[in-house]
Protein backbone atom coordinates (compact mmCIF):
# COMPACT_ATOMS: atom_id res chain seq x y z
CA UNK A 1 0.00 0.00 0.00
CA UNK A 2 1.31 3.50 -0.89
CA UNK A 3 1.63 5.70 1.70
CA UNK A 4 2.06 9.65 2.05
CA UNK A 5 5.70 11.15 2.32
CA UNK A 6 6.96 11.71 5.80
CA UNK A 7 3.64 9.45 7.24
CA UNK A 8 4.11 10.52 11.35
CA UNK A 9 4.28 14.67 10.01
CA UNK A 10 1.14 14.10 7.89
CA UNK A 11 -0.67 11.92 10.97
CA UNK A 12 0.10 15.13 12.86
CA UNK A 13 -1.35 17.67 11.00
CA UNK A 14 -4.59 15.37 9.77
CA UNK A 15 -5.53 15.01 13.47
CA UNK A 16 -4.82 18.87 14.45
CA UNK A 17 -6.61 19.86 11.36
CA UNK A 18 -9.31 17.24 10.52
CA UNK A 19 -12.43 15.55 12.00
CA UNK A 20 -10.93 11.94 10.85
CA UNK A 21 -11.63 9.03 12.97
CA UNK A 22 -8.12 7.20 13.91
CA UNK A 23 -8.93 4.32 12.01
CA UNK A 24 -8.83 6.22 8.48
CA UNK A 25 -6.01 8.05 9.71
CA UNK A 26 -4.28 4.72 10.08
CA UNK A 27 -4.95 3.48 7.04
CA UNK A 28 -4.21 6.52 4.86
CA UNK A 29 -0.10 6.98 7.08
CA UNK A 30 -0.14 3.36 7.38
CA UNK A 31 0.29 3.27 10.63
CA UNK A 32 -1.05 1.11 13.50
CA UNK A 33 -4.43 2.86 14.86
CA UNK A 34 -2.74 3.06 18.31
CA UNK A 35 -0.01 4.47 17.05
CA UNK A 36 -2.28 7.67 15.71
CA UNK A 37 -4.27 7.95 19.38
CA UNK A 38 -0.70 7.84 20.75
CA UNK A 39 0.07 11.08 18.74
CA UNK A 40 -3.43 12.22 19.34
CA UNK A 41 -2.31 12.07 23.24
CA UNK A 42 1.45 13.43 22.35
CA UNK A 43 2.46 10.38 24.25
CA UNK A 44 4.14 9.52 20.55
CA UNK A 45 5.92 12.15 18.15
CA UNK A 46 5.63 15.25 20.34
CA UNK A 47 8.31 16.72 18.64
CA UNK A 48 7.50 15.97 15.39
CA UNK A 49 5.57 18.93 13.09
CA UNK A 50 2.92 18.61 10.88
CA UNK A 51 2.96 18.09 6.83
CA UNK A 52 -0.21 19.31 5.21
CA UNK A 53 -0.59 17.03 2.77
CA UNK A 54 -2.79 19.14 0.13
CA UNK A 55 0.45 21.42 -0.16
CA UNK A 56 2.89 18.86 -1.56
CA UNK A 57 -0.47 17.21 -3.78
CA UNK A 58 -0.92 14.24 -1.63
CA UNK A 59 -4.10 14.75 -0.75
CA UNK A 60 -7.10 17.01 -1.30
CA UNK A 61 -9.73 19.10 0.35
CA UNK A 62 -12.16 17.16 -1.11
CA UNK A 63 -11.28 13.92 -0.44
CA UNK A 64 -10.93 15.26 3.27
CA UNK A 65 -14.50 15.99 3.12
CA UNK A 66 -15.29 12.83 1.69
CA UNK A 67 -14.31 11.06 4.63
CA UNK A 68 -15.29 13.32 7.16
CA UNK A 69 -18.89 12.89 6.40
CA UNK A 70 -18.85 9.07 5.77
CA UNK A 71 -16.11 7.77 8.84
CA UNK A 72 -16.28 4.38 6.95
CA UNK A 73 -14.66 5.65 3.45
CA UNK A 74 -10.99 5.52 3.23
CA UNK A 75 -8.69 8.64 1.76
CA UNK A 76 -7.30 8.48 -1.26
CA UNK A 77 -3.46 8.95 -2.26
CA UNK A 78 -3.05 10.98 -5.03
CA UNK A 79 0.10 9.01 -6.99
CA UNK A 80 2.59 10.93 -8.58
CA UNK A 81 3.00 10.31 -12.31
CA UNK A 82 6.56 9.81 -11.48
CA UNK A 83 7.22 7.54 -8.39
CA UNK A 84 10.09 8.07 -6.06
CA UNK A 85 13.09 5.27 -6.24
CA UNK A 86 12.70 3.05 -3.16
CA UNK A 87 15.32 2.99 -0.67
CA UNK A 88 16.25 -0.80 -0.63
CA UNK A 89 20.06 -1.37 0.77
CA UNK A 90 21.58 0.19 3.95
CA UNK A 91 20.38 0.71 7.58
CA UNK A 92 17.82 2.43 9.00
CA UNK A 93 18.52 5.88 9.02
CA UNK A 94 17.71 7.28 12.86
CA UNK A 95 17.64 11.06 13.28
CA UNK A 96 20.90 12.10 15.65
CA UNK A 97 18.48 13.44 17.96
CA UNK A 98 16.77 9.76 18.34
CA UNK A 99 20.25 8.18 18.48
CA UNK A 100 21.34 8.20 22.55
CA UNK A 101 17.95 6.64 22.70
CA UNK A 102 18.61 3.38 20.48
CA UNK A 103 20.23 1.86 24.13
CA UNK A 104 16.64 2.41 25.99
CA UNK A 105 15.01 0.53 23.15
CA UNK A 106 17.25 -2.39 23.04
CA UNK A 107 16.99 -2.81 26.97
CA UNK A 108 13.27 -2.80 26.01
CA UNK A 109 13.54 -5.38 23.71
CA UNK A 110 15.69 -7.99 25.72
CA UNK A 111 13.57 -7.14 28.77
CA UNK A 112 10.01 -7.90 27.20
CA UNK A 113 10.56 -9.90 23.61
CA UNK A 114 13.65 -12.19 24.43
CA UNK A 115 12.98 -14.42 21.32
CA UNK A 116 13.84 -11.76 19.09
CA UNK A 117 16.82 -12.29 17.72
CA UNK A 118 19.91 -9.70 17.79
CA UNK A 119 19.85 -9.08 13.85
CA UNK A 120 16.30 -8.20 14.13
CA UNK A 121 16.65 -5.71 16.80
CA UNK A 122 19.73 -4.33 14.42
CA UNK A 123 17.55 -3.98 11.69
CA UNK A 124 14.55 -2.43 13.63
CA UNK A 125 16.15 0.01 15.40
CA UNK A 126 19.04 0.91 12.70
CA UNK A 127 22.17 -0.32 15.61
CA UNK A 128 25.04 -2.80 15.66
CA UNK A 129 25.71 -6.07 17.11
CA UNK A 130 27.89 -5.50 19.80
CA UNK A 131 26.35 -2.58 20.92
CA UNK A 132 23.12 -4.93 21.18
CA UNK A 133 25.37 -7.64 22.76
CA UNK A 134 26.78 -4.89 25.41
CA UNK A 135 23.45 -4.52 26.46
CA UNK A 136 22.24 -7.82 26.50
CA UNK A 137 25.79 -8.70 29.04
CA UNK A 138 25.46 -5.88 30.75
CA UNK A 139 28.86 -4.46 29.42
CA UNK A 140 27.51 -1.53 28.37
CA UNK A 141 30.10 1.55 29.11
CA UNK A 142 26.90 3.51 30.22
CA UNK A 143 24.47 0.04 31.43
CA UNK A 144 23.76 1.59 35.20
CA UNK A 145 21.78 4.99 33.12
CA UNK A 146 20.12 2.76 30.74
CA UNK A 147 16.53 2.07 31.09
CA UNK A 148 14.23 0.48 29.20
CA UNK A 149 11.86 2.18 26.94
CA UNK A 150 9.34 1.24 24.33
CA UNK A 151 11.25 2.15 20.90
CA UNK A 152 7.91 3.37 19.44
CA UNK A 153 7.28 5.48 21.89
CA UNK A 154 10.71 7.07 21.74
CA UNK A 155 9.96 7.08 17.71
CA UNK A 156 12.47 4.81 16.97
CA UNK A 157 10.04 2.24 14.39
CA UNK A 158 6.62 2.27 14.22
CA UNK A 159 4.08 -0.04 16.16
CA UNK A 160 3.61 -2.16 13.18
CA UNK A 161 6.81 -3.26 12.54
CA UNK A 162 7.48 -3.76 15.94
CA UNK A 163 4.07 -6.14 16.03
CA UNK A 164 5.18 -7.37 13.15
CA UNK A 165 8.90 -8.44 14.24
CA UNK A 166 7.46 -10.00 17.31
CA UNK A 167 4.87 -12.35 15.52
CA UNK A 168 7.55 -13.75 13.36
CA UNK A 169 10.17 -14.36 16.05
CA UNK A 170 7.67 -16.03 18.20
CA UNK A 171 6.23 -18.31 15.26
CA UNK A 172 10.32 -19.03 14.80
CA UNK A 173 10.14 -20.20 18.82
CA UNK A 174 7.38 -21.76 18.30
CA UNK A 175 5.58 -19.67 21.57
CA UNK A 176 2.05 -19.45 21.04
CA UNK A 177 -0.43 -16.22 21.86
CA UNK A 178 -1.10 -17.22 25.38
CA UNK A 179 1.91 -18.06 26.38
CA UNK A 180 3.23 -14.81 25.15
CA UNK A 181 0.87 -12.72 27.17
CA UNK A 182 1.80 -14.76 30.62
CA UNK A 183 5.75 -14.36 29.34
CA UNK A 184 4.97 -10.61 29.00
CA UNK A 185 2.71 -10.34 32.35
CA UNK A 186 5.73 -12.16 34.57
CA UNK A 187 7.98 -9.60 32.76
CA UNK A 188 6.55 -6.67 33.79
CA UNK A 189 6.17 -7.80 37.44
CA UNK A 190 9.46 -8.73 37.95
CA UNK A 191 10.57 -5.66 36.58
CA UNK A 192 8.51 -3.44 39.24
CA UNK A 193 9.64 -5.90 41.64
CA UNK A 194 13.45 -5.16 40.58
CA UNK A 195 12.47 -1.07 40.88
CA UNK A 196 11.37 -1.52 44.11
CA UNK A 197 14.52 -3.43 45.45
CA UNK A 198 17.38 -1.10 47.08
CA UNK A 199 20.68 -0.70 45.05
CA UNK A 200 23.63 -2.49 45.53
CA UNK A 201 25.81 -0.82 47.97
CA UNK A 202 22.82 1.29 49.53
CA UNK A 203 24.00 -0.41 52.98
CA UNK A 204 27.23 0.58 53.24
CA UNK A 205 26.27 4.02 52.19
CA UNK A 206 23.47 3.97 55.08
CA UNK A 207 26.06 2.75 57.65
CA UNK A 208 28.41 5.53 57.04
CA UNK A 209 25.67 8.16 57.11
CA UNK A 210 23.38 6.50 59.79
CA UNK A 211 23.38 8.40 63.03
CA UNK A 212 23.59 7.38 66.79
CA UNK A 213 19.57 7.14 67.62
CA UNK A 214 20.77 7.38 71.20
CA UNK A 215 20.01 10.98 72.47
CA UNK A 216 23.21 13.03 73.22
CA UNK A 217 23.79 13.33 76.97
CA UNK A 218 22.85 16.27 78.14
CA UNK A 219 25.51 18.50 79.01
CA UNK A 220 26.69 19.88 82.66
CA UNK A 221 24.90 22.82 83.47
CA UNK A 222 27.08 25.64 84.83
CA UNK A 223 26.33 28.60 86.61
CA UNK A 224 28.58 31.63 87.52
CA UNK A 225 28.97 30.33 91.61
CA UNK A 226 29.82 26.53 90.20
CA UNK A 227 32.72 28.47 87.97
CA UNK A 228 33.89 31.04 90.03
CA UNK A 229 33.49 30.27 93.19
CA UNK A 230 30.31 31.60 95.37
CA UNK A 231 31.18 35.13 96.47
CA UNK A 232 30.96 36.78 99.99
CA UNK A 233 28.95 39.29 100.75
Amino acid sequence: MSQPLMPMATAVWLIDNTSLTFRQIARFCNLHELEVQGIADETVGQNIVGIDPTLNGQLTWAEIERCQKDPTASLELLVDEIPAKKRTKGPRYTPVSKRQDKPSAIAWLIRHHPEIKDAAIGRLIGTTKPTIEAIRNKTHWNIANIQPIDPVALGLCRQLELDEMVQKAQKKAGISPEEAAAAAAETVAEAAKAEEEPKAGSSFLDSLTKTDDKPAAKEEEHSIESVFGKSDD
